[in-house]
């Protein structure tokens, strides 16, 4: 049988991997590339970075290249047989990279290379692929004696396994619950887009009237426009107790998909393998592939941030209670109503709502201006190109080139939300850039969002907190396909600071408010007519409503993740629960009933990389919003300053410093003003 993952030339062939395809494929290349690694390490070998550094890093590609397509399709189109397949291989690839991590013969060639005379001669981001290998490897405990390794290994390979758990158990709570409506009158206040789509749930489940689930363009709608507010709180309730104790269950397994336990042997693992380093918590461990020198700066970071900020979502919390008794009448606002009542009073205030502007977004014509804005920073353009093979029939695929037309990189463009398909929205790696003996391997992205599926014959549109959002992830996706970096390791967005690596994606959020890019990717789906200035006044005039409390609850979510990280000892969830508590006492002016378990859904920090890095989204939007001052200053669209962006910022990858590149970039370190300024928050 051909095995189509094995076939690693050209882009992944996506409609002919079977789960039977991924466990053959991954033995075989991990038996492969441990014997070249045997070779290569050879003692009678004198290593260079052409015989060692060299070819162990077209291993490491060759194995991403064949597990790329795989983990990709386990987050958007899951099914059982293939998660069986994926969880098979992730014992096997963690055990891999831990064996890598602490192989003597590849850290000892390492240091004599770094010792070499040699190393004086190559590039930085040769130098840069070494310093890191030897920082990595202290972080993969090759200091450790014999047992502690082993007990390093376990840990790595029970935290992959753990976080998966977490995810499955996400996801498949998440599916678990829908709501069915026949009488339209529970209906009131949803807009047309909203019941299209609960329409074509029903429909496509075979059931009458209109069906809700805990998918974003399900819910978010019902939480801002419902007038039920039973239904407001029974879908609250449904989504913010996923996989946790209080949730959805299945019936006859009643806390199968209940995430405490793996948050307590998350964590637990964490602080164990951070010890035997010899740090003192994983908050200090982590920190060590960061621009945050230490715990103490990330803490008085966040806690200086949050006390500027409380003013104002304590502020935006009065007004907000006012206006829902004054016209409503509702003296209690719930969780469940925060959404609902903010949604009106920025209509009372602004005329203005998410719904109004849907019509001017709708999704191709915000993909070719989104386009255009790029061309018109970095001379670039983007076309699609028929004929790829891809995972869906929503799926498109893209290349951008330059001014002489050369490629530069590819990108698959996933937007819609659906069953089977991991929430929110992402930019992950396909390929890599690098040099080859044939020549350049070429930077390919997946990005990957949950939209408003198109309903009907009309297009999807689009809210301007979606278009946001695509902008952000296209911004992550640049970083990677417009790298100059020709070592993997340091190609693109390997190797960048993990607090560095949001910059590109919040940089590129700034061109959604400005009314000369809005011109590029807003038009009326039916009339084409552009957003006329009152609407675009009254966008600005809004552009601040409440950003005092999502400032808050940002902070909450990154002053909860680190400060659970810098814990020294075990902790059960109970204790979790009373830390979360702790922290919304101290910051959030919201409050939150006593069922809420955010944590057990809280993907980023348990099963994703912003375990005690959660800070990194306020951290990098610092260093976004004073790269874009410069910008304001020059002109939006200043080709110059657009290209000094891509050169110093987003070509050199992580081959330099973050720091160094933000100071060549804006010629001194960040200030924190700009972005003070732009959340309509004084100095």
């Amino acid at each position: 049988m051909k095995n189509p993952l094995l076939d690693t030339e050209g882009l992944p062939a996506f409609s002919q991997i079977k789960p039977e395809h991924i466990e053959p494929a991954i033995d075989q290349v991990l038996a492969e590339n441990r014997h070249q690694i045997e070779e290569i390490l050879a003692p009678e070998k004198t290593p260079s970075w052409e015989s060692t550094i060299e070819p162990l890093e077209e291993l490491n590609d060759h194995l991403n290249r064949i597990w790329s397509p795989v983990k990709h399709l386990n987050a958007v189109a899951n099914n059982n047989e293939l998660r069986a397949a994926y969880n098979a291989c992730l014992p096997k690839l963690s055990a891999y990279s831990t064996e890598l991590g602490q192989n003597e013969d590849y850290y000892q060639a390492c240091k004599s290379i770094a010792e070499s005379n040699e190393f004086k001669s190559l590039d930085q981001s040769k130098q840069k692929v070494i310093e890191n290998a030897l920082r990595d490897f202290r972080l993969s405990g090759i200091e450790l004696d014999k047992k502690d390794q082993e007990r390093f290994k376990e840990i790595r390979l029970s935290l992959s396994k753990y976080a998966t758990k977490f995810e499955e158990n996400l996801l498949d709570a998440t599916n678990a619950w829908k709501k069915q409506i026949i009488d339209q009158e529970q209906l009131s206040g949803l807009p047309e887009s909203t019941l299209a789509l609960a329409k074509q749930i029903a429909d496509r489940e075979g059931l009458d009237g209109w069906v809700f689930n805990l998918e974003f363009p399900s819910y978010m709608p019902v939480m801002t426009y419902a007038d039920n507010a039973e239904l407001r709180r029974e879908m609250y309730e449904a989504f913010c107790t996923r996989a946790s104790d209080q949730g959805p269950q299945p019936e006859d397994n009643p806390g199968k998909w209940d995430n405490s336990k793996i948050m307590e042997k998350l964590l637990a693992l964490r602080q164990e393998m951070a010890k035997l380093l010899g740090f003192k918590n994983y908050a200090e461990y982590s920190l060590a592939t960061k621009m945050a020198k230490d715990t103490d700066q990330v803490l008085s970071f966040l806690t200086d941030l949050a006390k500027r900020s409380k003013p104002y979502a304590e502020k935006d919390l009065q007004e907000l209670t006012a206006f829902a008794e004054k016209e409503f009448q509702e003296k209690d606002l719930q969780a469940w109503d925060m959404s609902y009542y903010a949604e009106k009073l920025r209509q009372h205030r602004y005329d203005l709502s998410q719904e109004t502007l849907r019509p001017y977004f709708p999704a191709p014509k915000v993909i070719s201006g989104l386009f255009k804005v790029v061309e018109r920073l970095y001379g670039l353009t983007i076309a699609e190109k028929k004929g790829i093979d891809v995972w869906h029939e929503d799926v498109q695929f893209f290349e951008i080139r330059d001014h002489t037309n050369e490629l530069r990189g590819s990108f698959y463009l996933d937007l819609y939300a659906r069953s089977q398909k991991r929430g929110g929205a992402w930019m992950d790696e396909c390929l890599i850039r690098k040099r080859t003996h044939r020549g350049i391997q070429y930077p390919v992205a997946y990005l990957t969002c949950n939209f408003t599926p198109p309903v009907g014959d009309q297009p999807s549109l689009l809210t301007h907190s979606e278009v946001t959002t695509l902008f952000h992830e296209f911004g992550h996706g640049l970083h990677h396909m417009l790298t100059q970096i020709d070592v993997v390791g340091v190609s693109g967005i390997n190797g960048v600071a993990w607090d560095a690596v949001e910059l590109p994606s919040q940089f590129m959020e700034n061109w959604c408010w400005e009314r000369e890019a809005l011109d590029l990717f807003s038009g009326h789906f039916k009339t084409g007519e552009p957003i006329n200035d009152e609407l675009f006044e009254k966008m600005q005039a809004a552009k601040n409503f409440q950003s005092g409390l999502q400032m808050m609850r940002q902070l909450e979510f990154a002053l909860f993740d680190f400060r659970l990280h810098m814990l020294e000892q075990p902790v059960s969830s109970t204790q979790i629960q009373a830390l979360l508590d702790e922290v919304r006492r101290e910051v959030s002016v919201i409050p939150v009933p006593e069922f809420n378990r955010f944590q057990n859904s809280f993907a980023h920090i348990f099963a994703g990389g912003y375990s005690a890095g959660y800070y990194s989204y306020k951290w990098a939007e610092v260093l976004s919003a004073d790269a874009f001052s410069l910008f304001e200053e020059k002109g939006i669209f200043d080709r110059a300053t657009g290209k000094r962006f891509l050169h110093a910022i987003l070509e050199p990858g992580g081959s330099r410093d973050a720091m160094e590149l933000f100071v060549d970039f804006r010629g001194r370190e960040p200030d924190i003003e700009p972005l003070l300024r732009h959340s309509g928050i004084a100095a």
